[in-house]
């Protein structure tokens, strides 16, 4: 036991819940509206993690920035509307041993619980209702306040609302975007291999799990290393 705070902060989409369903039925229906060939799943897939805005210019770099702000806006009409249409539970599904792990760190009475992520305010809020996250996460950093990830200030602001110093806190994630976010920040990240990037893309990883059920051991590793 310690009595120093350590911070554990998530990505969500990739890592938290595998959410591919709604974002891949979303860009596909925003790229319909305006009568374009949706890009290959895998391209969307690649982008999972950026704003919205940094996503569409590198799906569709070559259109023109008022096309891919309607993009933007029409993904997120589709998107909040198949929140109303549909069970995120059984669209975007917590990842195997995610909800345990959670509640085990949030037990730990030195361990604080984060999320940052692409997501927006509202999007985020949504997703935590439906799974019956509410008051797990102490911070919750979105894309609406932040420019878009690697860049690190959804992890500066993390760390000064919590009051944790960089060498008690730690980025969960699944994309280079999370792990390069960390390392810009100065802060260890933990990469995930369930999510949308491959493992050998978290170059800037500490280290990479395969469950969930791995991470408690894993971060306690960390802080012995940090201590």
């Amino acid at each position: 036991m310690t009595d120093r705070l350590r911070l554990v902060i998530f990505d969500v989409d990739g890592t938290l819940v595998d959410s591919q369903a709604d974002i891949l039925g979303a860009m596909a229906a925003s790229f319909a509206m305006q009568g374009l060939d949706v890009p290959p799943r895998e391209a969307v897939l690649s982008i999972v993690g950026l704003s919205l805005t940094e996503a569409m210019a590198r799906l569709v770099p070559d259109l023109p920035v008022v096309l891919r702000d309607e993009l933007v806006a029409g993904y997120k009409q589709s998107y909040m509307r198949s929140r109303l249409d549909s069970d995120t539970r059984q669209t975007s599904p917590l990842y195997p041993g995610a909800r345990d792990v959670l509640d085990l760190l949030s037990r730990q009475s030195h361990t604080l619980l984060g999320v940052a992520t692409g997501k927006s305010q509202r999007g985020l809020d949504a997703l935590i209702a439906s799974h019956g996250l509410e008051g797990l996460f102490l911070t919750r950093q979105v894309a609406d306040h932040h420019p878009s990830k690697p860049h690190p200030s959804m992890l500066l602001a993390a760390m000064r609302e919590t009051g944790v110093d960089p060498a008690d806190a730690v980025m969960v994630g699944d994309t280079s975007y999370d792990m390069d976010m960390a390392r810009a920040a100065g802060i260890r990240g933990i990469g995930v291999s369930w999510g949308y990037h491959a493992p050998a893309a978290l170059t800037s990883a500490s280290c990479v799990i395969d469950r969930f059920d791995d991470l408690p051991v894993r971060l306690e590793e960390l802080w012995r290393i940090a201590a």
